[in-house]
Protein backbone atom coordinates (compact mmCIF):
# COMPACT_ATOMS: atom_id res chain seq x y z
CA UNK A 1 0.00 0.00 0.00
CA UNK A 2 1.38 3.46 -0.85
CA UNK A 3 1.59 5.84 1.94
CA UNK A 4 -0.42 8.46 -0.05
CA UNK A 5 -2.89 5.63 0.79
CA UNK A 6 -2.46 4.82 4.21
CA UNK A 7 -5.43 5.42 6.27
CA UNK A 8 -7.90 4.63 3.36
CA UNK A 9 -6.59 0.87 1.81
CA UNK A 10 -7.63 0.56 -1.56
CA UNK A 11 -8.29 -2.82 -1.44
CA UNK A 12 -10.43 -1.96 1.05
CA UNK A 13 -12.36 1.27 0.12
CA UNK A 14 -12.72 -0.05 -3.02
CA UNK A 15 -14.89 -2.67 -2.46
CA UNK A 16 -16.51 -1.06 0.09
CA UNK A 17 -17.57 1.74 -2.01
CA UNK A 18 -18.93 -0.70 -4.93
CA UNK A 19 -21.45 -1.92 -2.35
CA UNK A 20 -22.45 1.26 -0.40
CA UNK A 21 -22.43 3.38 -3.58
CA UNK A 22 -24.52 0.11 -5.48
CA UNK A 23 -22.22 0.43 -8.44
CA UNK A 24 -19.16 -2.51 -8.56
CA UNK A 25 -17.07 0.14 -11.43
CA UNK A 26 -15.71 0.56 -8.06
CA UNK A 27 -14.39 -2.37 -6.61
CA UNK A 28 -11.13 -1.77 -8.75
CA UNK A 29 -10.33 1.86 -6.88
CA UNK A 30 -7.24 4.15 -6.71
CA UNK A 31 -6.85 5.96 -3.59
CA UNK A 32 -4.39 9.24 -3.50
CA UNK A 33 -3.99 11.67 -0.51
CA UNK A 34 -5.04 14.92 -1.56
CA UNK A 35 -4.43 16.89 1.42
CA UNK A 36 -2.14 15.50 4.53
CA UNK A 37 -4.64 17.23 7.07
CA UNK A 38 -4.29 19.72 9.60
CA UNK A 39 -7.34 18.81 10.21
CA UNK A 40 -8.90 15.66 8.71
CA UNK A 41 -7.46 13.25 5.87
CA UNK A 42 -8.27 13.88 2.27
CA UNK A 43 -8.39 11.45 -0.27
CA UNK A 44 -9.26 11.33 -3.99
CA UNK A 45 -10.53 7.77 -4.95
CA UNK A 46 -10.97 7.67 -8.58
CA UNK A 47 -12.39 4.01 -10.48
CA UNK A 48 -14.19 3.54 -13.78
CA UNK A 49 -17.12 4.72 -12.10
CA UNK A 50 -15.92 8.38 -11.66
CA UNK A 51 -14.23 10.58 -8.56
CA UNK A 52 -15.35 11.01 -5.29
CA UNK A 53 -13.90 12.31 -2.06
CA UNK A 54 -12.85 10.30 1.04
CA UNK A 55 -12.76 12.43 4.58
CA UNK A 56 -11.52 10.90 8.09
CA UNK A 57 -9.66 11.15 11.04
CA UNK A 58 -5.97 12.12 11.35
CA UNK A 59 -3.86 8.87 12.21
CA UNK A 60 -2.63 8.44 16.08
CA UNK A 61 -3.16 11.09 19.08
CA UNK A 62 -6.32 13.06 18.27
CA UNK A 63 -8.21 15.55 19.82
CA UNK A 64 -11.57 15.23 20.98
CA UNK A 65 -14.27 16.39 18.84
CA UNK A 66 -12.24 17.97 16.78
CA UNK A 67 -12.18 15.57 13.47
CA UNK A 68 -15.78 14.78 13.85
CA UNK A 69 -16.65 13.49 10.62
CA UNK A 70 -20.36 12.58 11.29
CA UNK A 71 -20.90 16.35 11.82
CA UNK A 72 -19.57 16.77 8.51
CA UNK A 73 -21.89 14.84 6.76
CA UNK A 74 -24.81 16.18 8.42
CA UNK A 75 -24.09 19.88 8.09
CA UNK A 76 -22.96 19.06 4.25
CA UNK A 77 -26.15 17.19 4.08
CA UNK A 78 -28.54 20.08 5.24
CA UNK A 79 -26.89 22.78 3.33
CA UNK A 80 -27.25 21.02 -0.05
CA UNK A 81 -29.70 23.58 -1.60
CA UNK A 82 -29.47 26.49 0.52
CA UNK A 83 -27.39 29.18 -1.63
CA UNK A 84 -23.76 27.90 0.55
CA UNK A 85 -22.68 25.80 -2.08
CA UNK A 86 -21.19 22.16 -0.63
CA UNK A 87 -20.65 18.97 -2.18
CA UNK A 88 -22.89 16.30 -2.12
CA UNK A 89 -23.14 14.23 0.68
CA UNK A 90 -22.49 10.64 -0.37
CA UNK A 91 -21.99 8.56 2.55
CA UNK A 92 -21.03 8.04 6.21
CA UNK A 93 -19.60 4.87 7.77
CA UNK A 94 -19.41 4.97 11.30
CA UNK A 95 -18.51 1.08 11.61
CA UNK A 96 -14.51 1.82 12.57
CA UNK A 97 -13.77 -1.86 11.58
CA UNK A 98 -13.48 -0.66 7.62
CA UNK A 99 -10.91 1.78 8.61
CA UNK A 100 -10.16 2.08 12.08
CA UNK A 101 -12.38 5.63 12.11
CA UNK A 102 -15.71 6.93 10.99
CA UNK A 103 -15.07 8.01 7.26
CA UNK A 104 -17.34 10.15 4.90
CA UNK A 105 -17.48 9.71 0.98
CA UNK A 106 -18.55 13.13 -0.40
CA UNK A 107 -18.79 14.54 -4.10
CA UNK A 108 -15.46 15.46 -6.47
CA UNK A 109 -15.83 18.97 -7.10
CA UNK A 110 -13.52 20.42 -9.53
CA UNK A 111 -11.91 23.80 -9.26
CA UNK A 112 -8.94 25.12 -8.07
CA UNK A 113 -8.06 25.64 -4.01
CA UNK A 114 -5.59 28.30 -3.27
CA UNK A 115 -3.43 26.74 -1.07
CA UNK A 116 -0.14 27.66 -2.76
CA UNK A 117 -1.33 31.00 -4.39
CA UNK A 118 -3.82 30.84 -7.78
CA UNK A 119 -3.21 28.72 -10.44
CA UNK A 120 -0.93 30.07 -13.87
CA UNK A 121 -3.85 32.60 -15.37
CA UNK A 122 -6.56 32.05 -13.00
CA UNK A 123 -7.64 35.21 -11.73
CA UNK A 124 -4.42 37.41 -13.29
CA UNK A 125 -6.79 40.77 -12.81
CA UNK A 126 -6.94 42.26 -9.55
CA UNK A 127 -10.69 42.94 -10.22
CA UNK A 128 -10.89 38.80 -10.59
CA UNK A 129 -9.10 38.80 -7.24
CA UNK A 130 -11.17 41.21 -5.80
CA UNK A 131 -14.18 39.21 -7.01
CA UNK A 132 -13.34 36.00 -5.18
CA UNK A 133 -12.84 37.79 -2.21
CA UNK A 134 -16.49 39.30 -1.89
CA UNK A 135 -17.57 36.10 -3.03
CA UNK A 136 -16.02 34.22 0.01
CA UNK A 137 -17.51 37.59 2.26
CA UNK A 138 -20.56 36.97 1.14
CA UNK A 139 -20.58 33.11 1.17
CA UNK A 140 -20.05 33.15 4.92
CA UNK A 141 -22.78 36.29 5.38
CA UNK A 142 -25.06 33.51 3.41
CA UNK A 143 -24.56 30.71 5.62
CA UNK A 144 -24.96 32.72 8.87
CA UNK A 145 -28.33 33.91 7.19
CA UNK A 146 -29.64 30.07 6.77
CA UNK A 147 -31.91 29.17 9.50
CA UNK A 148 -30.70 26.04 10.96
CA UNK A 149 -34.32 24.27 11.90
CA UNK A 150 -35.40 24.80 8.16
CA UNK A 151 -32.19 22.69 7.17
CA UNK A 152 -32.92 19.81 9.79
CA UNK A 153 -29.96 20.75 11.74
CA UNK A 154 -32.65 22.99 14.83
CA UNK A 155 -30.59 20.64 17.15
CA UNK A 156 -27.15 20.55 15.85
CA UNK A 157 -25.74 22.59 18.59
CA UNK A 158 -26.35 24.11 21.77
CA UNK A 159 -25.74 28.25 20.86
CA UNK A 160 -26.60 29.09 24.63
CA UNK A 161 -23.13 29.90 26.41
CA UNK A 162 -21.44 29.02 23.00
CA UNK A 163 -18.23 31.22 23.42
CA UNK A 164 -17.77 30.69 26.89
CA UNK A 165 -17.70 26.68 26.53
CA UNK A 166 -15.54 27.65 23.42
CA UNK A 167 -13.03 28.99 25.32
CA UNK A 168 -13.78 26.31 28.01
CA UNK A 169 -13.05 23.60 25.12
CA UNK A 170 -10.05 24.69 23.48
CA UNK A 171 -8.08 25.44 27.35
CA UNK A 172 -8.97 21.43 27.69
CA UNK A 173 -7.67 20.88 24.07
CA UNK A 174 -4.59 22.64 25.06
CA UNK A 175 -4.47 20.88 28.38
CA UNK A 176 -4.58 17.67 26.56
CA UNK A 177 -1.91 17.84 24.03
CA UNK A 178 1.73 17.18 24.30
CA UNK A 179 3.67 20.16 24.22
CA UNK A 180 6.01 22.19 26.20
CA UNK A 181 4.14 25.27 28.83
CA UNK A 182 3.55 28.14 27.56
CA UNK A 183 2.60 30.20 29.74
CA UNK A 184 1.84 33.26 27.90
CA UNK A 185 -1.05 30.80 25.89
CA UNK A 186 -2.42 30.32 29.24
CA UNK A 187 -2.57 34.29 30.39
CA UNK A 188 -3.84 34.50 26.65
CA UNK A 189 -6.54 32.44 27.72
CA UNK A 190 -7.42 33.59 30.86
CA UNK A 191 -7.83 37.01 29.31
CA UNK A 192 -10.29 35.99 26.92
CA UNK A 193 -12.57 34.11 29.32
CA UNK A 194 -12.35 37.16 31.69
CA UNK A 195 -13.78 39.28 28.82
CA UNK A 196 -16.37 36.74 26.61
CA UNK A 197 -18.70 39.17 24.74
CA UNK A 198 -22.20 38.73 24.78
CA UNK A 199 -22.37 38.04 21.18
CA UNK A 200 -25.67 36.93 19.63
CA UNK A 201 -25.66 33.07 19.03
CA UNK A 202 -27.73 30.73 16.84
CA UNK A 203 -26.62 30.98 13.13
CA UNK A 204 -24.71 27.95 11.18
CA UNK A 205 -20.89 28.58 12.20
CA UNK A 206 -18.15 26.56 10.03
CA UNK A 207 -15.79 26.99 12.86
CA UNK A 208 -12.35 27.24 9.98
CA UNK A 209 -14.05 29.48 7.39
CA UNK A 210 -10.94 30.25 4.97
CA UNK A 211 -10.36 30.64 1.37
CA UNK A 212 -8.34 27.46 1.09
CA UNK A 213 -11.58 25.82 2.57
CA UNK A 214 -13.09 26.28 -0.86
CA UNK A 215 -12.87 24.93 -4.26
CA UNK A 216 -13.15 28.32 -6.53
CA UNK A 217 -14.76 27.60 -9.77
CA UNK A 218 -12.70 27.01 -12.71
CA UNK A 219 -14.02 28.98 -15.15
CA UNK A 220 -15.27 32.06 -13.29
CA UNK A 221 -13.34 33.72 -10.63
CA UNK A 222 -15.36 35.58 -8.10
CA UNK A 223 -17.69 32.50 -7.86
CA UNK A 224 -17.54 29.62 -5.03
CA UNK A 225 -18.04 26.66 -6.10
CA UNK A 226 -17.88 24.61 -2.72
CA UNK A 227 -16.92 24.77 0.83
CA UNK A 228 -15.21 22.48 2.74
CA UNK A 229 -13.73 21.23 5.77
CA UNK A 230 -17.02 21.26 8.00
CA UNK A 231 -16.22 19.16 10.52
CA UNK A 232 -16.14 21.22 13.52
CA UNK A 233 -19.11 23.11 12.32
CA UNK A 234 -22.13 24.25 14.82
CA UNK A 235 -24.76 26.46 16.13
CA UNK A 236 -23.16 29.54 17.70
CA UNK A 237 -21.57 33.10 17.60
CA UNK A 238 -21.20 33.96 13.68
CA UNK A 239 -18.66 36.59 14.62
CA UNK A 240 -16.00 33.75 15.80
CA UNK A 241 -15.87 32.45 11.78
CA UNK A 242 -15.37 35.76 11.06
CA UNK A 243 -12.48 36.50 13.57
CA UNK A 244 -10.68 33.60 12.66
CA UNK A 245 -10.32 34.23 8.83
CA UNK A 246 -9.28 37.50 9.45
CA UNK A 247 -6.39 35.75 11.74
CA UNK A 248 -5.31 33.51 8.25
CA UNK A 249 -6.16 36.31 6.08
CA UNK A 250 -3.09 38.18 4.75
CA UNK A 251 -1.75 41.40 3.44
CA UNK A 252 0.68 42.43 1.76
CA UNK A 253 2.36 45.09 4.23
CA UNK A 254 1.81 42.88 7.05
CA UNK A 255 5.30 42.32 9.60
CA UNK A 256 6.84 39.92 11.02
CA UNK A 257 4.45 38.31 13.58
CA UNK A 258 1.59 37.85 11.20
CA UNK A 259 3.63 36.83 8.56
CA UNK A 260 4.90 33.72 10.92
CA UNK A 261 1.68 33.57 12.33
CA UNK A 262 0.00 32.74 9.23
CA UNK A 263 0.75 28.89 8.22
CA UNK A 264 -2.06 28.93 5.40
CA UNK A 265 -2.14 30.21 1.83
CA UNK A 266 -0.97 33.42 1.32
CA UNK A 267 -2.72 33.88 -1.43
CA UNK A 268 -4.83 37.18 0.05
CA UNK A 269 -1.25 39.35 -0.31
CA UNK A 270 -1.69 39.58 -4.25
CA UNK A 271 -2.64 42.62 -5.35
CA UNK A 272 -6.52 43.02 -5.49
CA UNK A 273 -7.44 41.32 -2.58
CA UNK A 274 -8.73 43.39 0.19
CA UNK A 275 -7.56 44.43 3.47
CA UNK A 276 -8.74 42.66 7.02
CA UNK A 277 -10.40 45.86 7.59
CA UNK A 278 -12.33 46.06 4.12
CA UNK A 279 -13.10 42.59 4.48
CA UNK A 280 -14.96 43.15 8.14
CA UNK A 281 -16.85 46.34 6.43
CA UNK A 282 -18.37 44.19 3.92
CA UNK A 283 -19.09 41.04 5.89
CA UNK A 284 -20.63 44.19 8.46
CA UNK A 285 -22.41 45.29 5.12
CA UNK A 286 -23.84 41.80 4.30
CA UNK A 287 -24.62 40.59 7.44
CA UNK A 288 -25.61 43.79 8.73
CA UNK A 289 -24.15 42.38 12.33
CA UNK A 290 -22.23 44.93 15.01
CA UNK A 291 -18.60 44.24 15.14
CA UNK A 292 -17.63 46.77 17.89
CA UNK A 293 -16.17 43.14 19.49
CA UNK A 294 -14.71 42.26 16.31
CA UNK A 295 -11.24 42.33 18.09
CA UNK A 296 -12.03 39.76 20.92
CA UNK A 297 -13.01 37.28 18.57
CA UNK A 298 -9.76 37.43 16.38
CA UNK A 299 -7.56 37.01 19.74
CA UNK A 300 -9.75 34.39 20.23
CA UNK A 301 -9.08 32.68 16.41
CA UNK A 302 -5.34 33.27 17.51
CA UNK A 303 -5.87 31.10 20.63
CA UNK A 304 -8.22 28.69 18.86
CA UNK A 305 -5.52 28.02 15.87
CA UNK A 306 -2.57 28.21 18.75
CA UNK A 307 -3.80 24.84 20.27
CA UNK A 308 -4.61 23.54 16.96
CA UNK A 309 -0.68 24.30 15.65
CA UNK A 310 0.55 22.71 19.34
CA UNK A 311 -1.68 19.35 18.48
CA UNK A 312 -0.14 19.27 14.79
CA UNK A 313 3.28 19.81 16.28
CA UNK A 314 2.95 16.86 18.66
CA UNK A 315 1.59 14.39 16.35
CA UNK A 316 4.14 15.61 13.69
CA UNK A 317 7.18 14.40 16.52
CA UNK A 318 5.07 11.47 16.99
CA UNK A 319 5.28 10.52 13.41
CA UNK A 320 1.52 9.98 13.38
CA UNK A 321 0.76 13.21 10.43
CA UNK A 322 0.52 11.52 6.63
CA UNK A 323 1.79 14.04 4.48
CA UNK A 324 4.40 16.68 4.13
CA UNK A 325 4.73 20.06 5.45
CA UNK A 326 4.44 19.74 9.36
CA UNK A 327 7.54 19.56 10.28
CA UNK A 328 7.34 23.25 11.10
CA UNK A 329 4.31 23.53 12.33
CA UNK A 330 5.37 24.41 15.56
CA UNK A 331 6.81 27.46 14.56
CA UNK A 332 3.41 29.63 14.36
CA UNK A 333 2.75 29.08 17.84
CA UNK A 334 4.75 31.80 19.41
CA UNK A 335 3.86 34.30 17.19
CA UNK A 336 0.31 33.26 17.27
CA UNK A 337 -0.10 33.99 21.04
CA UNK A 338 1.68 37.42 20.56
CA UNK A 339 -0.49 38.26 17.82
CA UNK A 340 -3.25 37.50 20.12
CA UNK A 341 -2.33 39.91 23.12
CA UNK A 342 -1.86 42.32 20.57
CA UNK A 343 -5.20 42.69 19.38
CA UNK A 344 -6.95 42.71 22.53
CA UNK A 345 -4.29 45.62 23.52
CA UNK A 346 -5.41 47.45 20.01
CA UNK A 347 -9.11 46.86 20.74
CA UNK A 348 -8.90 46.51 16.44
CA UNK A 349 -7.99 45.19 13.65
CA UNK A 350 -5.90 46.28 11.72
Amino acid sequence: MSSLSTGADPNVVGPYLANVLGDSAWAESEVGLISGGKSNLTYLVTSAAGRVVLRRPPLGHILATAHDVAREHRVIAGLAGTGVPVPDALHLCTDEAVLGAPFLVMEYVEGPIARDGLPAGYADAPAERRAIADALVDTLATLHAVEPGAVGLGGFGRPEGYLTRQVSRWVRQWEATPSDPLPELDDLAKTLAASVPDGASGPIVHGDFRLDNTVLDPQQPGRIAAVLDWEMSTLGDPLADLGLMLVYWAQADDGPTRRSAVLVSQTTRLDGFPTRAEVAARYGAASGRDLSTLPWYVAFGCFKLAVVVAGVAARAKAGAMVGDGFAGAGDALAPLVTLGHETLRADAVD
